[in-house]
Parts: structure tokens; sequence; C-alpha cells
């Protein structure tokens, strides 16, 4: 699981880790698994609504001394717009296409679509 952070403490638990930092964001991956996560996960679990019990992701940042990174949209298109390419360009979606794969939308659409979103971001500033 990853957290993606403005702030984080000093020092973080051994379950949790620091795979990317720059001025804005910092990505954090969580051991999901690990047994000290699950028995915190436990701790804080809650009924967040009637009959629905979880942990709300404020109260585990709270604990974990993270502040959550709350982006810009026009900020998550262009990381998405990245990511996209990042994936049309990997060999297993290369290998993928190769053996047959035809959905019914591409990554061009995605790519379109993202762009369309961006070009009415830029005309309502």
């Amino acid at each position: 699981m990853k957290i993606y952070a403005k702030t984080i403490s000093a020092t973080l638990p051994d379950w949790a880790s620091v795979v990317k930092q720059n001025a804005d964001l910092i990505e954090i991956e969580i051991n999901d698994e690990h047994p000290n996560f699950q028995s915190l996960l436990e701790e804080l679990e809650t009924e967040i609504e009637p009959g629905t019990f979880g942990v709300k992701a404020e109260d585990l940042c709270s604990r974990l001394g993270i502040e959550m990174s709350n982006p810009h949209l026009q900020q998550l298109v262009e990381q998405a717009q990245t990511l996209i390419a990042d994936i049309a360009t990997h060999p297993d979606y290369k290998q993928l296409l190769e053996e047959g794969y035809q959905p019914d939308l591409n990554i061009a659409d995605a790519q379109t679509a993202l762009t369309y979103l961006q070009w009415e971001l830029e005309r309502n500033r």
C-alpha cells in the first residue's frame, strides 16, 4: 500500500519506508501484511458509518505523524499522464499487445481523456 504525504515524522515504523521524495510529495510504501501494521489497524478500527467498520486514513496518518497530500487536480492529471506514458512503453504492456490484447479503450484513449481534462482545467483558471 502507498501513501502520499506532504510531511512525515522523523522516524517511521519498520513496516513503512520512503520510496520517493521531492519538494511537494513524499511517497511512502507500507507493508500492509506486517503484523505490527495489522495490530495498528485493529487498534484504529472504528465504525465509519452504521454497519461499516474500517480505519480512517486521517487516524492512521495522525498516528504515523504524516500530513496527507491533497494535490491539485492539475497535478494529479500531470502525474496520471506520466504514468500512462510509462505504461505505454513498458515491456509487459508491449508484450500483451503483441499477444493480441485489444481492449475497447486503449492507452491513447486514456491520454486523450486526460488532455481534454487538462484543457478544461486551463480554460477555467
